[in-house]
């Protein structure tokens, strides 16, 4: 049997309750921020950039902390954020080249129609 008295090398490892707190504490001041995005109006790029901006910290920080992630093996945290990092880098090369098109499309079509 493997108790404590036995001499067992296991850790049980509990963390203090006020490194919960206080990253609830943050996620509570950066979901405010995320209000107030939209409390302001602000509009375009800065909008949608702060929205991703402060999602992308709430999610890093629930996952590093409350999933026990900040903790654990290299390999493991590898394993779980390095494809979705990569799905975003794909997301945006084509997002750019879909923006590339939709603009060389714009110029041959005004192209067509001034010529008829």
């Amino acid at each position: 049997m493997n108790t404590p008295q036995s001499g067992s090398t296991e850790h049980k490892q509990q963390h203090p309750i006020s490194l919960y707190l206080k990253i609830w504490g943050l996620l509570f001041v950066l979901s405010t921020l995320s209000y107030l995005v939209d409390y302001y109006h602000l509009e375009g790029m800065l909008r949608w950039s702060l929205i991703l901006i402060f999602m992308a910290l709430k999610a890093g920080l629930i996952a590093s902390v409350f999933m026990h992630m900040l903790w654990e093996r290299i390999a493991l945290v590898y394993t779980i954020f390095l494809p979705p990092l990569v799905l975003l880098v794909l997301v945006v090369l084509m997002a750019s080249e879909a923006e590339y098109i939709f603009q060389l499309r714009e110029i041959y079509f005004n192209e067509l129609t001034v010529n008829e």
